[in-house]
């Protein structure tokens, strides 16, 4: 059976193994907040077997793209996100930390370590983050979720087929608590994985900011592709455009329909 990664932008990526669809931090419409989608893109999947959620800001936890997927959704979340997706009623949510495992349909999900700072810009609190190592049919797909360097990540490293890794935010400057292209590329370089796929950059931006050239938003991803080639050259990087997949088996991509 194919293990198939489609990109939906910013951290939102199906993860087909079989007939198993696991989702990533869905955010599936235009406008989320003060933050809109340029360009638009695919705003709707087909119901996902599991949902997993890296933390609980709103660029990653979307009530309405949740709900958009349909009742009784089988969510993994960190303890205070699954409490607010607990308080919606209606979905079938697992609070998880790193070091947890769970078995979806044959496919296996281990809860890994992310550090992403603080909950807010005027909190003291440090937002519970986790990402996830997905594995079925002899692949390892490791989602970082939104997290910034740590030296453990080496500690994941041995067979990781494709590396879901952020190298932005959505706006012009990068706060706290995030990979930026070169820390990326280090985080590459401990993971040591077969493929890397540069997620979250140049999908969602601050409605306010229409005066921009939108190439600030595409530039992170060329900034990845170069420090790769300095910090880990033995892995393969490929820049997957909204809606399009990856193949791990014969690493073909395509657009999708």
């Amino acid at each position: 059976m194919a293990v198939v990664v489609t990109y939906f932008g910013h951290a939102t990526v199906a993860v087909d193994i079989g007939d198993v669809r696991v989702l990533t931090d869905p955010l599936l419409r235009g406008v989320v907040g003060p933050l809109r989608r340029v360009p638009p893109g695919p705003e709707a999947t087909r119901r996902p077997e599991v949902v997993l959620l890296s933390h609980r800001h709103s660029d990653h936890l979307d009530r309405r793209s949740i709900e958009s997927l349909g009742e009784g959704l089988r969510v993994l979340a960190p303890p205070d996100a699954a409490r607010r997706i607990e308080s919606w009623e209606g979905h079938d949510v697992t609070p998880v930390e790193a070091g947890d495992t769970v078995d979806v349909d044959g496919v296996g999900i281990t809860v890994t370590r992310a550090e992403h700072g603080r909950a807010g810009p005027r909190s003291r609190e440090t937002v519970q983050a986790v990402g996830y190592m997905i594995r079925g049919e002899g692949k390892e797909v490791y989602f970082a979720g939104d997290t910034d360097l740590f030296p453990a990540m080496a500690d994941l490293a041995g067979s990781i087929d494709l590396a879901l890794l952020p190298v932005w935010g959505w706006g012009p400057r990068l706060g706290s608590g995030h990979l930026d292209p070169e820390r990326a590329a280090i985080a590459a370089s401990l993971l040591r994985p077969r493929i890397a796929v540069p997620i979250h950059f140049g999908v969602l931006a601050p409605i306010g900011v229409r005066h921009l050239p939108l190439r600030y938003l595409r530039r992170p991803g060329q900034w990845f592709v170069e420090r790769m080639a300095e910090l880990a050259p033995e892995v393969e990087v490929r820049i997957l455009e909204v809606g399009e997949s990856l193949d791990l088996g014969t690493g073909r991509a395509e657009a999708s329909p």
